[in-house]
Order: structure tokens, then sequence, then C-alpha cells
């Protein structure tokens, strides 16, 4: 993973409830959904071990913790640990939590786990396809056998037919807060420059804060393959409509 993708997060960590029109709720849907994805697939398990290895601020970890899950936590960025232990201790939530690199998870991270989560497009920050195969290695080296993998990343197949120069504004807060997304393309046409906007009104005045980071459009048949070769069985992909997420979700078993 590049530096660039430390340092959007560290810078981030702090707005990075803002994306969303209410965060609170976002991270009640999101951990309840990728438990019922986990129950589906585990049906006989209820409290399990979990691995969240991109947490960001914590927003799937916190709510499968709630749901009574034993998980652990880390990202690459400091700051959004530190703010991830805040919301976890606010709600009277037990995490443990760590700092990890993806490529050096079998290393900073002891033991295996049931499940292994990284949700949230965090993947395709790996932008050669040495990162990304070293990962999906590591990543197998902290399922214990019989445990899976849980990735939720863009459909990028999709994507790279029109390459989109934006997304779509979204207006929160009653007009007076505005968050949208830039994407440089480069020359490659498979890696772009992600400038993320978070425009919010006080008193009249608009102020305007942009964080940017670098994204690889990793292919579902690409990511696939290296989880693959690192010995995971059994991979596959679910749409959102399949499973209830707003990201497709792939599968994968050890």
């Amino acid at each position: 993973m590049s530096d660039t993708a430390e340092n959007f997060y560290d810078q981030l960590a702090e707005d990075y409830h803002f994306i969303f029109n209410n965060w609170e709720d976002s991270s009640a849907f999101q951990g309840n959904t990728i438990n019922n994805i986990i129950l589906s697939s585990l049906p006989n398990s209820k409290t399990l071990s979990i691995l969240d290895c991109s947490c960001g601020i914590g927003t799937q970890s916190i709510g499968l913790a709630q749901k009574g899950h034993h998980v652990t936590a880390t990202d690459i960025s400091l700051a959004s640990v530190e703010r991830a232990i805040k919301e976890a201790n606010k709600r009277g939530v037990k995490i443990s939590f760590g700092i990890s690199d993806f490529r050096t998870l079998n290393k900073d991270i002891k033991g295996t786990y049931d499940v292994v989560l990284s949700a949230d497009n965090s993947i395709p920050h790996l932008l050669t396809e040495d990162d990304l195969r070293q990962t999906a290695n590591q990543l197998y080296t902290k399922v214990r056998p019989g445990g899976m993998l849980i990735i939720t990343m863009r459909n990028y197949t999709e994507i790279l037919k029109e390459k989109p120069a934006s997304t779509k504004p979204r207006t929160f807060d009653g007009g007076n807060r505005i968050v949208f997304q830039l994407w440089d393309w480069k020359e490659d046409g498979r890696t772009y420059t992600l400038h993320h906007f978070i425009m919010q009104k006080a008193k009249d005045i608009w102020k305007t804060k942009q964080y940017s980071t670098s994204y690889r459009a990793i292919l579902q048949t690409e990511l696939t393959s290296f989880l693959q070769e690192a010995g995971f069985r059994n991979v596959s992909w679910q749409s959102p409509e399949e499973s209830g997420y707003y990201q497709p979700v792939l599968l994968a078993w050890k």
C-alpha cells in the first residue's frame, strides 16, 4: 500500500463521518449486513473471531462487535485507529486494535481468525501486482482452516467501461453539506487519483476540505486469481442485490 493511502486516512480521520448522511446509522447497517453475510455462510456459529484489517474509524468493526463477535481491528492509519478507539470506547464496545499494513499482517497480528474482513474499497489502494499478490498471501495466513475471507470493493469491471471523472454530489444536513469525488485517471488506464471533497456551510460561508489518494481499478477476475493462487478456495462474488451491501462482496474460504 502506498504512503499516500496512509496520509489520506490520517488526514481524513477527523472528518471521515461527514462522508455519510449519518455515520452511526451507517455503522449499524454495515455491521448488521456483514453479520448476516457471515452467519449465512457459517450458519452454526454465532460468536466468531473477526479480523477487520482495514478498520478505518471503526465503521464495520464497531457494528460487528455490537453483534457479540470478538473483533480485532487494524489499519495502516494511526490517526484512524485512534479515532476508532475513541468511538468504540464511547459506545462501550470491546475491540482489540492495532496498526498494520496489508502486506505485513502475519508479522503484525498474532493468531488466525474465523473471518478476515476488508471492506469499503480498501484493497484497491494496492497499486501493483506484487503488492496484491503479497496481500493475498498475508490474508491467507490470517484465516483459520475452514474460515472465510470477505472483501468489498467497487465494481471496476463496469467502471472501466466509462472511466467516470467524478461521482454525483451527495447533499446532507438540509443542503448544508455536500460530498463528492473527482477521479483523475492516469495514462495506464488502470490507476487514478481520487480527490475527495467535503463542503460545509456555516453562517452563510462555505468551507471546503480536499483529501487525495491513489487507487488501482482491480478487476474481480484479477483479485479472484490472486486469492486462488494464495490458496483460497470457492472464491465467489455477490452483487449488492444479492448481499444487501452497497458494494460487490467477495467470499473465499480456507
